[in-house]
């Protein structure tokens, strides 16, 4: 029998890379994990629709919540997402979240093992990324954001989270994808520490309350130390955006919009890409079966 959880994207606020703290928020966006228990002591993992991808976090996720439980056995793990893939939607905080929820519970089906806390299950799943090698500072805001839901202020390094709260839900989320892929293993995280008095800055005014601010601020100096076009975002803020930047190491640009305006679509209608519009999350990752 196959478990199945989900857990929400999340967008950024604070990019952590330059300094080991940051800030992000929770999108309605969202990926599902299948995970079922089989005695091969094999993890194998499949990408709905993106065959070419690489599943070794999904399986990493899966593995070590099977050796945290002492819990024999292998498991074969399917994700299937409307994230985008590499750009900067945090897809992978995303999806290690649900395959470690998913197995967790798959292996509670089976045999009588130990409680976890969501802290311990979000510490697996930011283990695996580092393992994976798909995150520098161990995403820590991200995984948080994904699986408590609304945003949240954290020290990464320390694994800490310093702020959170709920979002407004009845802001909604408009989002430029550019056309292209940007995987964090790429990142010349030596450039984006020439900016980090700067993202410190930005991350104090997070911390403070000054959501969109902070979330406007390292917009524009991510894109500058990471050599995107920080166009889109002037462009969306002129056009009445609450608060908008580069989300993570990019591509995506994320832009928080009152419920019902069209301006920032209209705004981008030129661009070359894809533009998403959903909604706030402040739900919490969940067993759907």
């Amino acid at each position: 029998m196959k478990t199945r959880a989900l857990a929400h994207g999340a967008a950024t606020i604070v990019n952590a890379i330059a300094t080991g703290k940051g800030a992000a928020f929770g999108i309605s966006l969202e990926t599902t994990a299948s995970v079922e228990v089989n005695g091969s002591g094999e993890f194998s993992g499949t990408i709905a629709g993106s065959p070419g991808e690489d599943t070794r976090l999904m399986e990493l996720c899966a593995k070590k919540v099977f050796e945290r439980l002492k819990f024999s056995g292998g498991a074969s793990i399917e994700t299937e997402s409307d994230i985008p893939i590499a750009s900067g939607l945090k897809s992978s905080s995303t999806a290690a979240n649900a395959v470690v929820l998913a197995a967790y519970w798959a292996a509670r089906k089976e045999a009588k093992v130990k409680a976890l806390t969501d802290k311990e299950l979000l510490d697996i799943a930011i283990d695996a990324a580092f393992e994976a090698k798909v995150t520098v500072t161990g995403a820590f805001d991200d995984a948080a954001a994904s699986y408590y839901g609304g945003y949240v202020v954290t020290d990464n390094a320390e694994r800490k989270i310093l702020k959170k709260g709920l979002m407004d839900d009845d802001l909604e989320v408009v989002i430029y994808v550019p056309e292209g892929k940007s995987y964090t293993a790429n990142v010349d995280v030596k450039k984006t520490r020439e900016i980090s008095k700067e993202v410190t800055a930005a991350w104090k005014e997070a911390l403070s309350g000054n959501l969109y601010g902070a979330m406007n601020m390292n917009g524009l100096l991510y894109s500058r130390a990471l050599g995107y076009d920080s166009g889109p975002e002037l462009t969306a803020l002129a056009a009445g955006a609450l608060g908008c930047g580069l989300s993570g190491k990019g591509p995506s640009v994320v832009a928080i919009v009152e419920s019902g305006t069209r301006e920032v679509e209209d705004s981008w209608k030129d661009l070359d890409g894809v533009i998403i519009r959903t909604k706030i999350n402040n739900k919490k990752a969940e067993v759907l079966s």
